[in-house]
């Protein structure tokens, strides 16, 4: 049994590592990493299985601090671990293009799971993850090889605890039974106000009893001995998640703001700094003190983890040569590459009936899902609207846990963060859906999500007033605006069946960032395929579907629903001598990225009369439109009535768009 005292040592130096980062940073959160110093020695040194080398090895242990306010905490275990983090880097917190943000941001660091910050996202992110362990290795593992069985370690708060979001994923952990969940939560009592019996008296262990999960009580985090216990029966607990619920006090080893407010969002100050480091008997004048056994410690407990992956390699390699096909199929997906063939798969809709896109969704996604066995999602108890379910597979369940169909319950805010934690697992391509007017409960994850730059699609249906009756609540106005200025994030709307095809195919391919696909709950014109451009013109984001027998006098630009419109215009415009050219543009970012001559072409500087039509906000069609352009769109709330008739209201008709052109066009001349 080693020496109490060389223990301390070791979880004291991350303490002080970590308010000397936020002293010298004069900025940053030092209590809860004083306070948690315990557990994380308890994590990296003996708990968890990782590599520092190779910190994707696929069976490795995830680790995720849902209060990422404590990243200190994290970027010392990782320095420490022989990740490739630098004791500089440790100096540099919170600096300008520094890999130590002030919060863990995925792709950064080494070592970072997903990017933590808005409290209750790493909590739902863990689920994800954990359902991604599960479906792989119900699809992978056979009887002679268990090639998946990671596990998750997540650390949270009370903020986040606190936080809706966290409640709908532990309801949904619990009834999923993802027994491979290990939660510690850090019961403080302290947020930024004060004392948490201000807004927070509950009786979590009772709270998440009731969700299903396996529940214990450490009652000091320093004692290692407790800890190590409680995580050992979590890990013999396959069954339910786990949670820990740990008592710690914020700011501990500081005399004066221990226990208090004072130690959570700010530095310390520099004489509260050279008291802490007196009381744990280290050199009050120097800063980032590392002592070399310390460091040798870390980096041997890391090696030894690290043996786990060798074990692995080995149990891979004779698992290739016992399972070869199931192996190929593992190695192609988690390569980024997509089978061969499935393309082919994508359905051709022919031009004599009219169809929803939220409806031509469901047959494509049908038709490639069986080719394609990472893409597995589904909605927020809404398959039926969204036409989102994977005919011929079962749901994914605690029994059935191969089931490619989710059902997230209706917990849109869960679902958007347990997708993000499904899609870091990078084996898989996890698709969610719900009405578009919904996506305004998905906004946090949705913004992660880009802010990570992960694979991931969401459907979003019921797209505009063209919904009808159900009215002003569920009529988006402002969400496909607010979708697209999301940075990263691709939003496609499609003009009819076929480029909602060809809106699948872009979201298979595109590995850059998340992809909102939006789709009308109406029947609208299948547009013909030997008529105009064809569809497959989509992944340009904008392209000329009709153009003009003449040079144009103007253009009319559209998305979605509208475009038929605009084409019906077209044929009335010409009818009184009107040249106009039709522009279906379903993707504003994906336009933007193509070559200027490109877009010339598409939207040449000499024809400055332009229309865009779209049953939504007007904001920042003015782009493309220019200052001698126009914008048919909605600037108010819509009303219950049938959707043709709030459409034709709201000035979505032919009528309406030719008497716009002739203005536009009779304007300053």
């Amino acid at each position: 049994m080693e020496n109490k005292n060389i223990v301390q040592k070791r979880i004291d130096t991350v303490r002080i590592l970590s308010v000397d980062a936020v002293q010298k940073a004069n900025s940053g959160h030092p209590g809860t990493p004083m306070a948690l110093s315990p557990l994380g020695h308890l994590l990296w040194s003996e708990t968890m299985h990782y590599n520092p080398k190779n910190p994707d090895w696929a069976n490795r242990d995830r680790f995720i601090l849902s209060c990422g306010h404590a990243c200190m905490l994290q970027y010392s275990y990782l320095y420490l671990s022989g990740y490739d983090v630098t004791l500089k880097d440790l100096k540099n917190f919170r600096q300008l293009h520094s890999i130590t943000a002030g919060h863990p941001e995925y792709g950064l660091m080494p070592g970072i799971e997903v990017t933590t910050g808005p409290l209750g996202q790493g909590f739902a992110n863990g689920v994800g993850m954990a359902i991604a362990e599960k479906y792989m290795a119900a699809r992978y593992n056979q009887p002679d090889f268990k090639i998946f069985d990671y596990k998750i370690y997540t650390i949270c708060s009370d903020g986040d605890l606190m936080e809706g979001v966290a409640s709908e994923a532990a309801s949904l952990a619990g009834h999923l039974g993802l027994g491979n969940m290990i939660y510690y939560y850090d019961s403080n009592h302290i947020t930024i106000e004060g004392d948490t019996d201000l807004t927070y008296d509950e009786d979590v262990a009772k709270r998440f009893e009731a969700y299903g999960w396996h529940v214990q009580k450490v009652s000091d985090v320093n004692n290692l001995g407790a800890l190590s216990k409680a995580t050992k029966a979590a890990q013999n607990e396959t069954k339910r998640p786990s949670l820990i619920i740990v008592n710690s006090v914020i700011g501990y080893g500081s005399p004066n703001k221990h226990g208090t407010a004072a130690a959570h969002g700010s530095p310390l100050g520099e004489d509260e700094v050279r008291l802490v480091k007196e009381n744990f008997g280290v050199d009050p004048d120097k800063n980032f003190v590392v002592p070399d056994e310390v460091q040798n410690f870390y980096q041997k407990a890391a090696k030894k983890s690290a043996e786990k992956e060798k074990e692995w390699n080995e149990l891979y390699k004779n698992y290739k040569n016992r399972h070869p096909d199931l192996a190929e199929e593992y190695e192609t997906i988690t390569s980024g590459k997509l089978p061969d063939g499935w393309e082919a798969q994508l359905p051709t809709f022919k031009a004599d009936e009219n169809m929803a896109t939220r409806k031509a969704s469901g047959k494509t996604l049908n038709a490639i899902s069986k080719y394609l066995p990472q893409l597995i999602g589904g909605s927020a108890d809404l398959a039926p609207s969204t036409n989102t379910n994977l005919d011929g597979y079962t749901s994914f369940s605690a029994k059935h846990p191969d089931g490619r169909n989710f059902h997230f319950g209706i917990r849109e805010h869960a679902m958007g963060a347990v997708l993000n934690g499904m899609a870091l697992s990078k084996y898989l391509i996890p698709y969610g859906a719900t009405f578009l007017i919904f996506s305004d409960y998905m906004r946090p994850p949705l913004r992660l999500a880009a802010i990570m730059n992960i694979r991931l699609i969401m459907i979003f249906t019921h797209d505009s007033i063209g919904l009808g009756e159900d009215g002003t609540t569920h009529q988006p106005v402002e969400q496909l605006i607010g979708l697209r200025t999301v940075p990263n994030m691709t939003v496609i709307r499609p003009a009819d069946a076929n480029e909602t095809a060809q809106a699948w195919r872009t979201a298979i391919l595109h590995t850059d960032g998340p992809v909102s696909i939006v789709l009308t709950r109406q029947t609208i014109p299948i547009l013909d395929q030997k008529k105009y451009t064809s569809a497959k013109a989509l992944e340009k984001g904008a392209y000329i579907l009709s153009e003009s027998e003449g040079k144009p006098d103007i253009i009319l630009i559209a998305t979605g629903s509208e475009v038929h419109l605009i084409l019906e215009a077209q044929v009335q415009l010409k009818k009184i001598n009107i040249q106009a050219r039709v522009v279906s543009m379903p993707c504003w970012n994906l336009f933007d990225k193509q070559s200027a001559a490109y877009r010339e072409k598409v939207l040449p500087k000499g024809i400055r009369k332009r229309l865009a039509v779209e049953a939504g906000s007007p904001v920042g069609w003015s782009k493309y439109t220019t200052d001698d352009g126009d914008v048919i769109g909605i600037e108010k709330f819509g009303e219950s009535a049938p959707g043709d008739e709030v459409m034709k209201d709201y000035g979505f008709s032919v009528e309406n768009i030719v008497k716009r052109a002739k203005a536009l066009l009779s304007k300053n001349e």
